[in-house]
């Protein structure tokens, strides 16, 4: 195994970045769209029984098509304005110091028989404000096991656990639901272009799917982990964590009266029949411009908040610290667009030569022709997708180049964008923690290293590979379970879906 991954890990780094991927896939869409074409490859719309044939855009009317549209495509691109504005609100948590305070809290005021969920939990939540878990809260948590007695590479394997294999578990939404779901809106609208898909479509699953992260990352720590560490007997000094002091306290009774005050606004706009946050014309919630306007919501919700906690706990003294957070959250947003730039010109030309489409006809037939069901199609599609995580981390840049393909293709078999979504989720977040190429694993390897200098690649897979198997057990289990059951896995959320006509 050891070998295996060592392996993985040197084909995943001969892998370009992100943004020079895309542009090495945009070239070849453009070679691939000439070849198709030239071959006369052709396939049957399945909704408005016409025939589709691919756009050569190795043409003067493709090198048109690129010049005109490059700038369209970027600033049109879907989950680009969604992203910045969420990560505009959570800077302010961040910078502020709240959710550091919060994730502390709850770990430093957990009894030691509480431990175990306790971190768990917070590794879950801290997904809500982007990587603070990785940086802050898995350090941390090994510090808290190691004060408690405990073995800390077992705080760390368990913490690490919750942030990176529960990665798209939450009760909150997090910065990676408007990414996701902007990315399978777009590949969902190649079959159907007015469909839509909200941030908040896998919101019930994924809370679901919090409760049973920690309840199975709880039993593999308790059943593997502490009993195959044993008692630490390393040369690191024993630390508490640092308690909260009155500023930090004070941050938090005045964040927490404002959130209080903005879910009391919220309740009172979404509850009553008439409010005035539903649907005006008909009352409903599920069209509604609260759920419209889940990420401004959102926003303001995690700005609010922690400006109030900012100015209170004296990290905020003026309202130039206010805008250099913000402004600090778009600086480490950099990488992220120019990945956008470069992927957003991919997704268009795909589209625009018919060969997703081409591509997504022809794979259903073929699937069709196997008379699978959602279940079986989802095992396999969950497979594929742990295959490619192994040699490539990023959530966003993996689903930019998968949804373009599978999110059409399963939706001319019925199945809904919704749930290969969450099928994807769920893959994406069970191979992190064993992946060398995750992008954090170096950075968990040096905390490792503060407890034992001796620890390695290998010894991190080995504390992480009981989780990762446990997890793609358990909760392929409950995705299939919650499709044998029909259920919604979010407000609006079908797991089927109908062609218009059918």
């Amino acid at each position: 195994m050891y070998r295996f991954l060592l392996k993985v890990e040197r084909a995943g780094n001969a892998l370009p970045q992100p943004a020079l991927m895309f542009l090495l896939l945009t070239i070849l869409v453009v070679l691939l769209s000439a070849v198709i074409s030239g071959l006369g490859v052709e396939a049957v719309h399945p909704v408005k029984k016409e025939t589709i044939t691919a756009a050569n855009l190795l043409s003067v009317t493709g090198l048109h098509m690129v010049l005109t549209d490059m700038l369209k495509n970027f600033t049109g691109f879907a989950p680009l304005g969604t992203v910045l504005v969420a990560m505009l609100g959570f800077s302010l948590t961040e910078k502020s110091g709240l959710l550091g305070a919060l994730l502390r809290l709850l770990v430093i005021k957990s009894p030691r028989q509480l431990l175990v969920p306790a971190v768990l939990l917070a590794g879950i939540m801290s997904h809500t404000a982007g990587d603070i878990g990785y940086v802050l809260l898995i350090p941390l948590s090994a510090m808290a096991f190691h004060s408690a007695g405990l073995n800390p590479l077992a705080g760390l394997a368990i913490c690490f656990a919750g942030v990176s294999g529960g990665f798209a578990a939450n009760f909150m939404l997090s910065v990676a639901d408007p990414v996701l779901s902007g990315l399978s809106q777009e590949a969902a609208r190649i079959i159907d272009p007015a469909y839509t898909v909200t941030p908040v479509v896998n919101w019930y699953f994924m809370s679901v799917s919090s409760v049973l992260i920690i309840a199975i990352g709880t039993l593999v720590a308790k059943k593997i982990t502490l009993p195959f560490l044993g008692e630490y007997k390393g040369s690191a000094e024993r630390t508490a964590p640092e308690p909260l002091n009155a500023y930090e306290k004070k941050g938090l009774l005045w964040a927490g009266v404002v959130f209080a005050i903005f879910v009391l606004l919220v309740l009172w706009g979404t509850v009553p029949d008439s409010g005035f946050l539903r649907n005006p014309a008909n009352g409903s919630l599920l069209d509604s411009p609260f759920l419209k306007g889940i990420i401004p919501m959102v926003f303001f919700l995690a700005a609010f908040t922690g400006v109030a906690y900012g100015f209170a706990a004296k990290t905020f003294k003026s309202q130039s610290d206010v805008t250099n957070a913000m402004q600090d959250a778009m600086v480490t947003m950099a990488p992220y667009l120019v990945m956008v730039f470069f992927a957003a010109q991919f997704i268009s030309l795909f589209n625009s030569s018919n060969v997703g489409l081409i591509l997504a006809v022809k794979g259903s037939e073929l699937l069709k022709d196997m008379h699978l069901s959602a279940i079986p199609l989802m095992i396999g599609f969950i497979i594929l997708t742990c295959v490619v995580d192994l040699f490539l981390g990023s959530a966003s840049a993996k689903w930019a180049l998968m949804a373009p393909v599978f999110v059409p293709m399963f939706m001319l078999l019925g199945i809904a964008p919704e749930l290969t979504q969450a099928s994807y989720r769920v893959a994406d977040s069970v191979v992190n923690i064993i992946s060398p190429l995750m992008p954090y694993f170096p950075l968990i390897l040096a905390f490792a290293n503060k407890y034992d200098q001796k620890a390695r690649l290998g010894t991190l897979i080995a504390l992480m590979l009981p989780y990762s198997i446990a997890f793609t057990i358990f909760w392929s289990l409950l995705l299939f379970v919650w499709i044998w059951l029909g259920l919604p896995l979010g407000p609006g959320a079908n797991l089927l879906y109908v062609m218009p006509g059918q």
